[in-house]
């Protein structure tokens, strides 16, 4: 049917705009409705100003000032409680911290005291204050979890003590330099108050200890030989006069007889520190207004100071204000100013607000019947709109719109709302079919195919832009037809004649090209494609975030697009570009990540020769499991199947199955003797019996030079040097590494340790400031054992290094109290290999570090089983495992499968250079013993032999001559 036209509709509508009915309607009633309410308004709030502005100005003035005399009455109490403690007659620092829990007890009931502390007449200081804030322990690096500090000068020792929330101490720093530093004597708030009986209060200045601005309340002690203070930051002063203000526009400060302010109600007044002192800004230089005003309106501060409420302009503004002393018996007088604009003066607006309520109300009650009449007329076509713009909100897109209305806007937004429907239905469907598609490879001829069938268009050519080339080198990805085939790609015009159709800048491009016309930009072959003689084409750039060119898209049309058409296309192109974008950028991310692990597995093999191919392997041999299990169609693993999502996870996981061994030192990982650390300390051990061999030739010389008999004393020498040489042998074999390690060997190992030796050099000359921390000072000279476990020797493992029995990773290891034991007869009595207990914990450690460093990482919801994949392949089926104790039930699939390969590409690996690479049966024996044990899954290990993907393995990683026969069916009769 053919379209309505405005001409047509006119002849059956008679309609006016919408403006004149509304314009008309509203101007009756709020000429009636502003009218009443403007003159109950005016009538009211003239005799209500009146009235109010003198009963709340005094209230607010009083309230104030009991408001901030009460701020600091708090504090005063507490400094008459603490003067009368007995941490003001306390001489050492230990009888000062008996009195922690009243000082704290004391700064929890004072929130304005930001410190309190005692100066005493002996130059001693004891101060308590309490970390607010990240930069107050940055100011004073205090440790993260510290809440307090005490500050000490006790004598000649002074310190910082870094306390937590129950006063357990943290940490120590030592402050020698603090007691010539800082003397308390000399302070301004110790002279104040040791003139007064009473409690004074300071001029603002910079605290000493965190260089923050604040005033200081003091008192002196009985006893007149302390006094006790209590420091007030002036933010907090500020914050107390914030939270006074009654209304919004209210100013509050104090400040002194000078003028000068000490804390106002108003952020970025911002007082100059210059020097050691403060320069406060004067009253009238505040911004804002009132409280310059109220400069003018100030009697002389040597009388009394006070100043009732007033009325006075400032700044084209009214305002009232007042000013009143504080009473602070021994400080310096303080005054407290306020200032409150006349707009906000009103409280009893709310009687003319519901006034004028009422008057509306009955204004709107008594043009009810006409309002109701013409909204009825009015309403009901945009009612109907509202319902399709509803079904638009629910993406229900069907029907036509069919709304008819006598107000001409509306009746063309009907139109034009019927127009949108059709063409976000066409958008829609096109953005949702490129959103379903996640491969990238698919997603680009399916692009040009949903955009061909909504467009009508007879071909399409989608052009992606060469990397490095700016855009202007494109290559054809996808040729396809209006049957939504595809076409013969040599058929698409080359890229080169495409990339100048639409000019940097322009959004599409319209134009027609003839076949065999034009040797740039020939379409002769698209032409012959599709049995015309002409095309004409609408290209459209796709562009990035940057505006920068991706591709091109070339639809070909036997006519020429109308401009409705190009403005859909235009449209849809963003969409697409913002697809092409998003899913080229995942791509590359994929890539990138896939680079990034190989790196890193390559790095982890690099580290060391002992791991060889082991990151690159284990990934194939995991994956070919995992296969053979989705094929299997019997058996236990009948169901198991992974999504193309599951194999990325499983990818990922074994390839970095391994990644925490970057954390794990080489010389540990390489230790190829008991001594070996990042040298081998068997050379230290063998000059010291090069030195108990020149001994005994000195020895020897002496002897003779005394007069004994030179054939005894050289034969003497000789047996000597035969049996220092035997005992070096004898240790040098127990450096070597081996299965067992008889007792009978560590007792002559314990003996020959008993043999001493003379040294005269200091031993802690030369070396780290961490080792020479573990070395006593031993005067010299002095005989040292031969072999010997010293307390250099043993490296304390961390708190931090510990693993906690609730930590969240579920880790079930016995952690060794030493982080390395490197004592010499400790190494060399290891039964079993050349590794200590803290030697193998350290390589089983790096188990741990995978599963925190990948429990670290921002997997997307669908690799979140990579740490879990990965981290399981040195436990155990019978929970005899690491690091997690767990068992089969416990431990997903894949992660299993993980394990037997981690195992076997352990046992067929040639190249190790302390083993050589085990034969093939050899290695399936092993297997199959540690499947007897519940090491390992046996379901698992039978689908590994059935599916004979050891043998697949075998073919492509390991030597020939390694590859013998296997007798399947022993060892799956084993067991």
């Amino acid at each position: 049917m053919a379209a309505e036209t405005p001409s047509s509709r006119s002849a059956h509508h008679f309609r006016w705009p919408l403006h004149i009915h509304i314009s008309t309607l509203f101007f009756v009633l709020v000429l009636l409705a502003g009218g009443s309410i403007a003159w109950l308004s005016y009538t009211r709030s003239a005799d209500m100003l009146e009235r109010a502005a003198g009963d709340l100005m005094g209230r607010i003035s009083r309230q104030t000032v009991v408001d901030t005399e009460s701020l600091l009455q708090p504090v005063n109490a507490s400094l008459r409680l603490l003067a009368l403690q007995p941490l003001v007659r306390a001489g050492t620092l230990a009888e000062r911290r008996e009195s922690l829990a009243v000082l704290r007890e004391a700064l929890l009931a004072t929130p304005a005291v930001s410190s309190f502390y005692v100066g005493y007449a002996t130059g001693d200081f004891f101060l308590l204050m309490r970390f607010t804030s990240d930069e107050d322990r940055r100011l004073l690096g205090a440790p993260p979890r510290a809440a307090y500090v005490i500050q000490s000068i006790a004598g000649q020792d002074g310190g910082f003590i870094f306390l937590d929330d129950e006063l357990a101490e943290l940490k120590l720093r030592e402050r020698p330099d603090y007691p010539s530093s800082y003397d308390p004597r000399r302070r301004g708030w110790y002279s104040q108050a040791m003139g007064s009986r009473d409690s004074v209060l300071t001029a603002p200045y910079l605290f000493a200890a965190t260089g923050k601005l604040g005033v200081t309340l003091a008192r002196r002690a009985e006893s007149g030989r302390a006094v006790v203070g209590a420091d007030i930051r002036l933010s907090t002063l500020d914050d107390s006069l914030r939270r006074q203000r009654i209304t919004p526009g209210s100013h509050l400060v104090l400040f002194d007889e000078d003028r000068r302010v000490v804390a106002y109600s108003e952020p970025g007044w911002q007082p100059r520190a210059v020097g050691g002192s403060v320069e406060r800004p004067l009253l009238a230089a505040l911004d804002g207004g009132g409280l310059a005003g109220l400069v003018g309106q100030m009697p002389a501060l040597e009388h009394s100071g006070d100043l009732p409420l007033t009325a006075f302009k400032s700044g084209g503004r009214s305002w009232h204000g007042a000013v009143a002393r504080l009473s602070l018996q021994g400080g310096r007088p303080v005054f407290l100013g306020v200032a409150i604009p006349d707009e906000e003066l009103l409280t009893e607006a709310r009687a003319i607000r519901d006034s004028s309520i009422a008057a509306t109300l009955l204004v709107v009650l008594l043009a009810l019947p006409l309002t109701y009449w013409a909204a009825r007329l009015v309403a009901r076509p945009i009612r109907e709109l509202a319902a399709e713009t509803a079904a638009i909100r629910r993406f229900d897109f069907a029907g036509a719109v069919k709304t008819r209305s006598v107000v001409r806007e509306v009746d063309e937004l009907a139109a034009d709302l019927g127009a949108m429907k059709g063409a976000i239905r066409r958008f829609l469907d096109i953005a949702s079919l490129i959103a379903e598609e996640s491969d990238f490879d698919r997603l680009l001829p399916r692009l040009v195919d949903e955009t061909l069938a909504v467009v009508g268009a007879r071909a399409g050519v989608l052009y992606l832009a060469r990397d490095g080339d700016g855009g202007d080198g494109l290559d054809a990805v996808a040729l396809r037809g209006a049957d939504g085939n595809s076409l013969p790609m040599p058929v698409a015009p080359s890229g080169e004649a495409m990339a100048g159709l639409v000019p940097a800048g322009v959004r599409s491009a319209v134009g027609e090209l003839r076949s065999g016309h034009g040797t740039g930009r020939s379409c002769t072959g698209l032409c012959e494609a599709i049995g015309e003689s002409s095309l004409a084409y609408l290209a459209v750039p796709l562009l990035d975030r940057k505006q920068q060119r991706l591709g091109l898209l070339v639809l070909w049309f036997a006519r020429a697009p109308d401009a409705d058409l190009v403005h859909f296309v235009e449209a849809l192109s963003g969409s697409a570009a913002v697809s092409v974008e998003t899913r080229g950028l995942i791509h590359a991310q994929k890539q990138m990540f896939e680079s990034f692990v190989r790196l890193l597995a390559g790095a982890i093999d690099a580290k060391s020769p002992y791991t060889g191919g082991h990151c690159a392997r284990v990934p194939e041999l995991s994956k070919m499991l995992a296969r053979a299990a989705c094929a299997a169609t019997d058996g236990p693993y009948r169901d198991f199947c992974l999504s193309d999502e599951e194999w990325e996870a499983v990818h990922i996981a074994a390839w970095l199955h391994d990644c925490g061994k970057v954390t794990t030192p080489e010389y540990v990982v390489d230790k190829a003797t008991k001594l070996e650390t990042i040298y081998d300390r068997i050379h230290e051990v063998r000059m010291r019996f090069e030195v108990l061999k020149r001994d005994a030739e000195v020895a020897c010389w002496r002897a003779i030079a005394d007069g004994a008999d030179a054939v005894e004393a050289r034969a003497r020498l000789a047996g000597e040097w035969a049996q220092l040489d035997e005992e070096f042998a004898f240790v040098a074999s127990c450096n070597q590494g081996g299965e067992t390690m008889a007792p009978e060997r560590v007792e002559r190992l314990r003996q020959i340790a008993g043999r001493t030796w003379l040294r005269t050099l200091d031993d802690r000359l030369g070396v780290s400031e961490d080792e020479r921390r573990r070395k006593p000072v031993i005067p010299l000279p002095v005989q040292e054992a031969l072999l010997a476990d010293k307390p250099e020797h043993r490296i304390e493992r961390r708190p931090e290094e510990r693993i906690a029995a609730d930590n969240p990773w579920g880790f079930r290891m016995a952690v060794p109290e030493l982080l390395y034991n490197r004592g010499e007869l400790a190494n060399l009595s290891v039964a079993r290999g050349t590794l200590t207990d803290e030697d193998r914990y350290k390589i089983n450690e790096h188990i741990v570090q995978t599963i925190r460093m990948l429990a670290a990482l921002p997997f997307p919801r669908h690799l979140k089983t990579v740490p879990e994949f990965a981290g399981g392949h040195h436990e155990k089926m019978d929970g005899s495992g690491y690091p997690r104790g767990l068992q089969r039930d416990e431990m997903s699939p894949v992660a299993r499968m993980i394990a037997i390969a981690d195992i076997f590409e352990a046992l067929t690996a040639v190249d190790r250079p302390y083993k050589r690479g085990k034969r093939l049966s050899e290695a399936m024996a092993i297997m199959a013993r540690m499947r007897d044990a519940a090491h390992i899954d046996a379901e698992l290990f039978a689908l590994f032999v059935q599916s004979g993907v050891y043998r697949d393995y075998a073919l492509r990683f390991m030597q020939p001559e390694c590859i013998d026969e296997v007798d399947e069916r022993a060892l799956l009769a084993q067991g």
